[in-house]
Order: structure tokens, then sequence, then C-alpha cells
């Protein structure tokens, strides 16, 4: 294998014409420079520098490898300074996924303290509820995925790196001339008889769940993952929901009422990340902004 150092000492032979004004130039000692040349020759597997009189004269496979050499040590170079600047924050990049009430609470407030702390570091976002968002995370397509679970599922994201956000709570939302509007909170079966306007897949099956052990099954009219086009639904007569305390920050519910629900229905709000990747500095420094942008 070719070194980078051996075509360093190459060329500066090629350019000097000699292993004595080679060293002066490379502050070594003249048989150190002999002794990396024969190593490149080795490598090589061919002679590459003939001795004229006091001069060294280039083969063939010599002035071959020394044309390649200087783009070679070129590149070289600029990666070191880009890998440089990225582990220095001066540069870098993060794919972000998030789900939507993710999205327009948490995001916006990390990304733009990010970027006045690391101009140099670009972020790029795409929405995607979870699993898909950790699906993403693990085929390689994004860096960081912000993510949310209903208790605790074993072993569900022990291969990741999980960055606990925040607690969300999940509120009832009530048209409002409806006869719980006013109240500070209402229980789950108090809702039995309702239409309902469920949200996400994942949310929606956690409804359905706290209602069968409140013991009913709640009657879904309408389903969308459009947050605001729940809260316009219910805003409208039509039914009632359940939503996370992020959506409604997001979206003025016009026409509908928020409740508390007993009993209460968290879910846990974080940031995933692989292991190799919580070590590259701009994601690190990502991961850093949303926790922080979660507790303010």
């Amino acid at each position: 294998m070719i070194e980078a150092r051996h075509l360093r000492v190459l060329r500066a032979v090629a350019t000097t014409g000699s292993f004595s004004a080679a060293a002066r130039e490379l502050g070594c000692t003249q048989p150190a420079v002999s002794q990396q040349m024969k190593a490149l020759e080795s490598s090589a597997g061919t002679t590459l520098l003939i001795r004229t009189g006091r001069e060294m004269r280039l083969t063939q496979a010599g002035e071959a490898l020394v044309r390649h050499a200087s783009g070679i040590l070129a590149g070289l170079t600029a990666a070191e300074e880009e890998v440089a600047a990225i582990a220095g924050l001066r540069a870098g990049r993060v794919r972000l996924v998030s789900f939507p009430s993710g999205s327009s609470t948490l995001v916006p407030g990390a990304l733009a303290a990010l970027r006045a702390e690391h101009p140099g570091t670009r972020v790029s976002l795409v929405e995607a509820e979870p699993p898909r968002s950790v699906g993403l995370l693990r085929d390689g397509d994004c860096d960081i995925a912000l993510a949310f679970r209903y208790g605790t599922t074993g072993g569900e994201w022990d291969d990741l790196v999980v960055r606990p956000l925040l607690t969300d709570r999940l509120i009832g939302l009530v048209p409002e001339g409806h006869r719980l509007a006013e109240a500070e909170s209402v229980s789950i079966g108090e809702l039995a008889d309702e239409s309902w306007i469920a949200g996400c897949p994942r949310c929606r099956r956690q409804l359905v769940e706290v209602c069968e052990a409140s013991g009913f099954t709640p009657r879904i009219d309408f389903a969308t993952d459009d947050y605001p086009a729940v809260m316009g639904l219910v805003g409208a007569g039509l039914g009632v929901a359940v939503l996370p305390e992020l959506a409604v920050e997001s979206v003025r519910p016009k026409g509908a009422r928020t409740v508390a629900v007993e009993p209460a229905i968290e879910r846990e709000i974080v940031a995933l990340t692989l292991p190799d990747l919580a070590r590259v500095p701009a994601v690190a420094a990502t991961l850093d902004q949303l926790s922080l942008a979660a507790a303010r």
C-alpha cells in the first residue's frame, strides 16, 4: 500500500533533485529520506529513482507516480481540512426526521439556536411518524429521528441512543357548545356515546386501548393524520377528539374547547440516533438544542 508520507518524500526528491536537498526541505535526515524511498519502491514493486552523478532521475514509473501524487496529496489535504471543519462545527450536515407536531413546536426553536451558534451546520427536515421515522434512521436515511411512544415497549429502541425530551399529555377537544365544554376535566367514559375524530395510527390505537379499558369502544367516524383537520372537524361540531398537547399548541382551535382527560394519557417524546452518529459533533449539537427547546 502506497502511503501519503512516502508520496510527499518522492515529490520533494523530484522537485529538489537529491536526497540531501529533499531532506532539508522536509526537515528530516538524508537516511530517513532514503529509507522512505526504499519503502515506496517496495510498495510500488518497481524502481522509481535512478542516481545520475549527484542527482536523482525519475524512472517512467516514478514520473507517473509524481504526476498522480500532486492530486492525491491535494485531495488528502482538502479532506483533512473538511473533516477538521466538521469536527469543529464550522461545517456539517444533519438529516432530521420529525413527526408533524414536533416539527411545528420543538424543531423550529432548536434549529434556530443551532444556526445561531454554528452557522456552518446545515440541517434538512423531513416529516414522518414513528415507526416509519425510526425505520429511516436504522436504514441510514436520516441522522436523528424525533419520535414518541405510549408507555415503554421493551426492546423497541435498545439498539439506538435515546435522548428523552419531554412527556406530552393528551388533552380532550370538544365543540364550544358541547355539554362538557366548561368542564375542567372529564372522564374518558363520559365521552363513550360521542362521535370520535382520531389522529395518526399510533395515537388512534392508543385511544382505542384507553377507551376499551374504560369499558367502551369509541365510534370513530373520522380519521386523519392532519391535526388542523382534527381541530376543524371538532370545531364544526362533528365529534370529539384527544390530541397531544404539542399538536394543540401548534394550531389555535377555532370553535373547540380543550379539557383535561382522565385517566391521563401521556406519550414520551424522544430524539433517537445511532450510537456511532451520537459521536458526530453536528449530531450531538442538534440533540443538545432539541433538549433545550423541549425544556423551554
